[in-house]
């Protein structure tokens, strides 16, 4: 196994955070943070560089507010200054941690995604089952609180089997443990940080590997703390939920949650990331119709108030046209044309 020992001057190099700025300010110039940041853009990323350079550097305080996507979700806004360090932090460590993840873990990585595991699962449907020739079940789990349990150190023990730079772990410490989803724990991953997308994929590909390598399961899919195993046998993957859930609680402290733990029939439907599949067909959740409806007139009114773009706005419309495109939605894609064009 590759490990890395001199990667702290990636991170702290004038050249990346510059970079990082001009990837982080796209569709967000109209943010008052923002402005005020790129009044003394200069002087703001010099001294940001300074106190990395001189290991003085202390993350800041989160603002917090929430959304429903489509259940209640608390988001955790870092500052400006920050964002920019996450970013730069994300864009040196994902090409070390890429390589180790499984080609079946869709959350946040280049050329994967909702629609490709969905796209995955259908197909790994249809081979089990044989085209709906043979009964196939699908057992769906998901992490109680996933993002509040992760706790600091492991995730900081598990970097560290690949980061030997003491430099780059001081950093990531001051990172990770900048929020606490508890006070009197070192628990929990902001939902907001672009680096909680990078850590949660390294946190989980622990219980991939394990799926993977020592279970023996063939057919599972993954998607941050949602995932699926499929076997024509019921009995089988009721038998695997035990080990899987010591894994899970034993090495990396977190537990299934009982009431989103299900075993399917294929042909009753398979409810994943939105979508619920069928042997012939695939549908969207209602739920999710009326997370598009609302977040589309949002974007509808920042545009209408001069907020973004019309070409930001119209990217945001054909991004939830192409959602519906991976299923049976004619009708409601139509009713979106109508109503947002």
């Amino acid at each position: 196994m590759k490990v890395y020992n001199d990667i702290f001057k990636d991170i702290v190099s004038l050249e990346n955070l510059f970079l990082a700025w001009d990837e982080f300010k796209k569709d967000k110039r109209y943010k008052i943070d923002v402005q005020e940041f790129e009044f003394n853009l200069e002087e703001n990323i010099f001294k940001l560089h300074r106190e990395l350079d001189n290991k003085t550097y202390s993350h800041g305080s989160y603002i917090g507010f929430y959304i429903t996507d489509p259940k209640l979700r608390h988001i955790h806004k870092a500052t400006v200054r920050d964002r920019i360090l996450h970013h730069v932090v994300y864009k040196v460590l994902l090409p070390i941690f890429e390589p180790t993840f499984i080609s079946n873990s869709f959350s946040c990585r280049k050329g994967k995604g909702s629609h490709k595991g969905v796209e995955i699962l259908s197909k790994i449907l249809r081979k089990v089952s044989r085209n709906n020739t043979r009964t196939c079940y699908a057992l769906k789990c998901d992490i109680k609180k996933f993002f509040d349990s992760v706790d600091h150190l492991i995730l900081l023990e598990i970097i560290s089997k690949r980061i030997v730079d003491n430099n780059t772990l001081e950093l990531l410490k001051e990172i990770i443990g900048s929020y606490t989803s508890n006070i009197f724990q070192k628990k929990g991953l902001p939902i907001g940080n672009l680096t909680s997308q990078l850590f949660t994929n390294v946190y989980m590909n622990e219980l991939d590997q394990y799926i993977k390598n020592k279970l023996k399961i063939k057919h599972y899919v993954r998607y941050t703390d949602d995932f699926v195993i499929v076997s024509e046998d019921k009995n089988y993957l009721m038998n695997i939920l035990k080990p899987i859930s010591k894994f899970l609680s034993d090495k990396l402290l977190l537990q299934l949650h009982p009431k989103k733990l299900s075993i399917r029939k294929y042909n009753q439907g398979i409810d994943f990331l939105g979508y619920i599949i069928f042997p012939q067909h695939k549908l969207i959740r209602t739920k999710t119709k009326k997370r598009i409806f609302r977040k589309l007139k949002y974007r509808k009114t920042e545009y209408e108030n001069n907020k973004i773009t019309k070409y930001t706005y119209n990217q945001s419309l054909q991004s939830y046209l192409g959602v519906l495109s991976h299923a049976d939605a004619y009708d409601f894609s139509n009713d979106l044309k109508n109503w947002f064009i």
